[in-house]
């Protein structure tokens, strides 16, 4: 098992488990004009983990992916418009797409090969790390993007 298995299992399933019990409404609850809405959090951290997993395997992506890759930086990282529209973003597609991205970190973390932990690729807010340090941010994303989503749901005009 890999020394990351355990903390990511933790800290990623307490973050699906808390984002699919969520409506559609309640996913695209925008607490703020300038926020991600908890939907657009939950793709953006798969979008990571398929980001991730795709530059350190030199792999491609099909056009879905590549979707969900887009999610990583667009409407959070970077000015451009979040790619996924809100009737898009359905619970459905959210449990879908969190599969997805968990698939492409569980594909990392199981990986025995020291050329994927040495390999240098940019994190999504520009820095080079190597896949050591991606896999240990993947440990944490779902978690720091978890309390985003319980403030928003501290909110008094948050759906019921």
């Amino acid at each position: 098992m890999s020394d990351f298995i355990a903390t990511y299992e933790i800290t990623r399933g307490r973050f699906t488990d808390a984002i699919t019990k969520l409506s559609h409404a309640q996913l695209n609850f925008r607490q703020n004009p300038n926020t991600l809405t908890a939907g657009e959090m939950a793709l953006h951290v798969a979008g990571i983990e398929v980001s991730y997993a795709s530059q350190l395997f030199e792999s491609n992506l099909n056009a879905e992916d590549e979707l969900l890759a887009r999610c990583a930086t667009e409407g959070s990282i970077n000015d451009l418009p979040f790619p996924v529209t809100a009737e898009e973003l359905t619970p459905e597609r959210v449990a879908r797409d969190l599969e997805r991205g968990r698939a492409a970190a569980m594909s990392l973390f199981e990986s025995a090969d020291p050329n994927i932990r040495a390999k240098v690729i940019p994190s999504a807010l520009g820095p080079l790390m190597n896949g050591q340090g991606a896999m240990a941010r993947l440990c944490s994303h779902a978690f720091y993007h978890l309390g985003q989503v319980y403030m928003i749901a501290q909110s008094p005009d948050y759906p019921a």
